[in-house]
């Protein structure tokens, strides 16, 4: 699995900027090799995907040396473009994040040399996804290693891989040349669609040319769940069911639909984070350990894993939908108000499920997902909650806090661990009180601004698959929550309000069994 990399040594010229060296053969400053030479071709290129998270990633990867001198991107879409007409929108984006703070990439300011660097080797054609001319063209545009990005909506998944494979587009060549597939969220829109979108793509590639991204995964911090559970002798012995009460997995947003909602109503919170984005923090939280860091043994490990979560049945979810409020004393229009939502919509911005995983490391052990957007505070974590400590010395020890004996994984918007638990207060008295301890990754590590897609595009460059998902995972997930999808049918969502901590009933999923959610409020 890759790691994160420090920035390259830079040269200042005369005017004070700092510039890469013209070259990015040989190795990053962190010893790491670039990525062989290959072609991105991105189908998609005037998306919202492209500008916000894929140029970013090429810049901060070009930054960090991890490209090949050799690259070259390819950018296809529907509207009629030119190279420079492609590379100048870009470059316009590109200086617009240093003035949005609220960006998902955020620079005070963007290094010339850095973006010169990819904004060299972008260029653009014109096509129709779905027309087999589009794919002649390519075969004559295209030789080596080749990386196909599909940033489109999920209708032009199936229809784009067979033209490619149709085209010879995916054949990969005795000279050892390499042809990859990248597809976005959401794969299928339940689990009989997942199973039809595999059994499609299947017959036009191998397995192991599919890499299904979840950026989730790019994040360091997901990917340092293995290294804090298995690295460590403190952890692993107690990480089951005989110290474990249960454990709270959330991302909780406070932004709404924004300008998704023809997208968001035909996908809702369910669709959209729970078989992907939560099911892969609850799979590196609850998996047995692997036999190695090996992609294919870390992707069975997890496959394993969802097998044994129960389906999912309507009376342990909960589904909220988001009404007018304030977010930071600010008013904000409810759901229903959004651009391209239909004023009637039963569509969910919130859900919350209690799930369960019959295996022996975690059969009796609760794990809580949540998700939803407007709420009071922006926080993805895993909160892992200890049993009490059996011996009945401090039963009765005033101040004993039943919050103590927490462990949170911080994933966003802080990078980092807390771990509560509890104290004696300073006095002649056996008195006791919570006190946190605390990690924070920018405290230790050179950071720099990322938006997840750095790690995982490198890794598909290398052949690295350890990240992405494989079709028997796609499924097992699907399959988890596929009661649900049935089971709600066209019922309503509980209303909440924008600024709040979500729908009721979600606390009264935990209430039932004496438990409560974490607080969201970032006070």
């Amino acid at each position: 699995m890759n790691t994160a990399v420090n920035l390259p040594p830079r040269s200042t010229s005369a005017d004070g900027q700092s510039h890469l060296p013209v070259s990015v053969i040989g190795r990053s400053a962190s010893g790491v090799e670039p990525a062989p030479p290959c072609t991105l071709v991105i189908f998609g290129a005037g998306g919202d995907l492209t500008k916000r998270l894929l140029m970013p990633a090429l810049y901060n990867l070009a930054g960090s040396h991890l490209l090949s001198e050799n690259l070259r991107v390819l950018g296809i879409d529907h509207s009629d473009n030119t190279d420079e007409g492609w590379r100048s929108a870009l470059s316009e984006t590109m200086q617009s994040f240093t003035r949005d703070e609220s960006a998902e990439f955020h620079a005070k300011q963007i290094d010339a040399a850095a973006w010169g660097w990819v904004r060299q080797r972008l260029s653009y054609l014109q096509g129709d996804f779905e027309q087999a001319p589009l794919y002649g063209d390519l075969t004559h545009r295209l030789q080596g290693n080749v990386v196909f990005y599909l940033a489109v909506p999920a209708r032009f998944f199936g229809p784009i891989i067979d033209h490619l494979g149709a085209a010879g587009l995916l054949k990969e060549s005795g000279n050892d040349a390499f042809r990859r597939v990248v597809i976005e969220k959401p794969f299928g829109a339940d689990l009989s669609s997942a199973k039809n979108l595999n059994a499609r793509i299947l017959k036009s590639a191998a397995e192991s040319q599919f890499y299904r991204i979840d950026h989730f995964l790019g994040k360091e911090t997901v990917q340092s769940i293995l290294a804090v559970r298995f690295a460590n002798a403190m952890y692993e012995p107690v990480w089951c069911r005989d110290f474990i009460d249960h454990v709270q997995i959330t991302a909780a947003e406070t932004i709404g639909v924004e300008q998704r909602g023809s997208f968001y109503e035909a996908t809702g919170a369910l669709r959209d984070m729970v078989p992907n984005h939560l099911f892969q923090l609850l799979c590196m939280t609850a998996i047995e350990p692997p036999s190695s860091l090996d992609a294919d043994a870390i992707r069975t490990a997890k496959a394993k894993l969802v097998e044994c979560v129960k389906p999912i049945q309507p009376e342990h979810a909960v589904r909220g939908q988001y009404t007018a409020g304030k977010i930071a004393e600010e008013a904000v229009a409810g759901y229903l108000q959004e651009p391209h939502v239909s004023p009637d919509s039963a569509t969910e911005t919130y859900v919350a499920l209690k799930l369960a995983i019959e295996n022996e490391r975690w059969s009796g052990v609760p794990f809580y997902l949540r998700t939803g957007k407007r709420l009071i505070g922006r926080r993805t974590e895993i909160a892992v909650r200890f049993k009490k400590a059996r011996a009945p010395l401090f039963a009765d020890a005033p101040g004993m806090d039943e919050q103590s004996d927490l462990l949170r994984i911080q994933i966003d918007p802080t990078h980092g661990i807390e771990t509560i638990l509890n104290v004696k207060v300073p006095g002649p008295k056996m008195q006791l009180a919570p006190v946190a301890t605390s990690f924070r990754y920018d405290d230790y590590f050179q950071q720099k601004p990322n938006v997840g897609y750095e790690t995982l595009l490198y890794d598909c460059m290398i052949g690295d698959a350890t990240l992405f998902q494989r079709a028997d995972n796609i499924e097992t997930s699907w399959a988890a929550i596929d009661p649900l999808l049935h089971g709600w049918g066209k019922g309503t969502p509980e209303l909440y309000a924008a600024g709040s901590e979500g729908p009721a009933g979600a606390d009264a999923l935990l209430a039932r069994e004496g438990r409560q959610w974490l607080k969201l409020d970032p006070k």
